[in-house]
């Protein structure tokens, strides 16, 4: 299997290396089993909170959004669609919640990888099966559970 990120970078700012986007996009498309392709752009907060108006109806800018491609046919390589990260809220998340920022740069590549694959957090069974494989991923990278921070549990 080999996956290809078309990587588009429209923030002006110290970023992790491309590279590391396409190791931790492998890691969570490992099951797919078949070659893949998908977007990842990286932008300011000024885009995040205007992509997140339009597509979510919810005010400000967010860490990742995730949106899925549904292909009315097959399609080789299988397109999996786009995530938009948000590198200031990236970072001023890892920042609050005493992280590596290299950790949680992958825990939102493999969260928005994820959701490409259908995978949701909206009902707890959901939430307990993607937060689950998401630490499970995240173990094979040697980063830890991204859900026990500052000795709190979710």
């Amino acid at each position: 299997m080999s996956v290809v990120v078309d990587f588009q970078c429209a923030y002006d700012g110290d970023i992790p290396d491309e590279s590391l986007f396409t190791q931790w996009a492998e890691a969570a498309l490992d099951e797919v089993n078949e070659d893949c392709e998908l977007s990842i752009r990286l932008v300011d907060e000024t885009e995040s909170a205007e992509l997140n108006g339009q597509y979510r109806g919810k005010n400000g800018p967010t860490n990742v959004l995730s949106f899925p491609f549904d292909a009315p046919i097959k399609l080789e390589p299988r397109l999996l669609g786009d995530l938009v990260i948000c590198v200031p809220v990236v970072r001023k998340e890892a920042q609050e919640q005493g992280k590596a920022e290299l950790h949680h740069w992958a825990h939102m590549v493999i969260h928005g990888c994820l959701h490409l694959l259908g995978y949701d957090h909206i009902e707890s069974d959901e939430a307990e099966q993607m937060e689950t494989l998401e630490i499970a991923i995240l173990h094979q990278l040697n980063i830890a559970n991204p859900y026990e921070w500052q000795g709190v549990e979710s």
